[in-house]
């Protein structure tokens, strides 16, 4: 089961940054243009938004049944000291954390927004900054290894 789940939770890690890349791209390009905000680019954040919230909760059942996490979790002291441990389970799912909340108040505040141009910019900072975010703390050498 641990092993489906990660499957799962990597393949859907394409698909949510792939989404939070397009969303983020359309935000930078739509606010820097006189494009108007369509549903078609709603649907790009909301998307977007239900990836990341997917391969997060996925992520949070990984770290509780994983065989890493329960070494890591019993002694914290040696947990962070050692740089692997610590990015795979302190800081890769605090940052994803933060990026889920990026995206989650970055989705609402473009619904709430006024004007094209307030909705790209919005849209282009929540879900680049999210991106970037997510991007740090992908384990690439287990991941693409």
């Amino acid at each position: 089961m641990y092993s489906i789940i990660l499957t799962i939770h990597s393949y859907l890690a394409f698909a949510a940054l792939f989404l939070l890349g397009f969303a983020a791209i359309n935000g930078i390009t739509g606010s820097t243009s006189e494009r108007s905000f369509e549903e078609k680019h709603a649907k790009v954040n909301k998307f977007a938004l239900i990836a990341t919230h997917t391969m997060f909760l996925l992520g949070l059942v990984l770290l509780f049944v994983s065989p890493g996490a329960q070494v890591a979790f019993a002694d914290m002291k040696l947990t962070m000291k050692d740089s692997i441990l610590r990015k795979a389970y302190v800081e890769h799912p605090t940052i994803n954390l933060i990026a889920v909340v990026l995206v989650t108040i970055g989705n609402a505040r473009v619904k709430r927004a006024v004007g094209n141009g307030r909705k790209f910019k919005q849209t282009a900072i929540f879900f680049g900054l999210a991106l970037v975010l997510i991007l740090s703390r992908i384990p690439w050498s287990t991941w693409l290894g």
